[in-house]
């Protein structure tokens, strides 16, 4: 089942990238932290939580880790820090880490230096003061911005490395146990680092028992 649309996706996901995503242009000056606000009306599929300002509803639980243990402008992976994002390349990715059966979140402001938020009728947003990794997020709703000057494939792994927490197929961040992966709903074999950050891409991690039934989401009517 994992390896039926991995290769068709691997192929189109570059030239896909290239269209951007809800719209946004490619200008060098431009930047998605400029237009927050999205439609409450539009939730994701797993609709548990209450929608988020980028029309995807924020992921429950504590924080999984700190967002600020962020490498702090070193670049990482062959990742940069830039002073504006780099829209060129322009997709998201979902990301749900479940820690013994319990909803874990996926702060706001990873991969952003100075960051600070800009408040929203439907909850914080934020941007960065100093400058802006190509792999970030704005909002506590498990969506990764991916935003390369250039097309690349981008994997969990290099978030997580740029987010200096650990992953592997026995840890996700601090939780510790045996990792169970699942991408939009396919169990994921391989280790967790190794997971393709696709256009629109649902992934979900389960740390430990019991694992939760893949919690499919939706990105349509959000603009991303």
């Amino acid at each position: 089942m994992q390896a039926r649309n991995w290769t068709l996706a691997l192929t189109l996901v570059l030239g896909l990238g290239l269209a951007g995503c809800g719209g946004s242009k490619s200008s060098p000056n431009s930047s998605s932290a400029a237009s927050p606000t999205r439609t409450a009306t539009t939730a994701a599929a797993a609709g548990a939580g209450t929608v988020g300002p980028q029309g995807m509803p924020l992921e429950q639980g504590s924080a999984l880790a700190p967002a600020s243990s962020t490498t702090q402008g070193t670049t990482v992976d062959g990742i940069q820090c830039a002073p504006i994002e780099r829209l060129a390349y322009h997709i998201h990715a979902h990301l749900q880490v479940y820690v013994d059966g319990q909803p874990r979140q996926l702060p706001a402001a990873i991969g952003l230096i100075g960051p600070v938020a800009e408040q929203t009728p439907n909850g914080p947003f934020y941007g960065a003061q100093q400058c802006y990794y190509w792999l970030h997020t704005h909002a506590s709703d498990g969506v990764i911005h991916i935003e390369s000057p250039t097309p690349r494939v981008y994997t969990l792994g290099n978030f997580f490395d740029e987010w200096q927490q650990p992953l592997s197929s026995t840890q996700v961040g601090p939780a510790a146990g045996k990792v169970t992966a699942f991408v939009n709903g396919d169990p994921w074999t391989k280790s967790p680092r190794t997971i393709p950050l696709l256009r629109h891409a649902g992934i979900q991690l389960d740390v430990g028992a019991p694992v939760v039934p893949f919690q499919a989401v939706s990105f349509a009517n959000t603009g991303l």
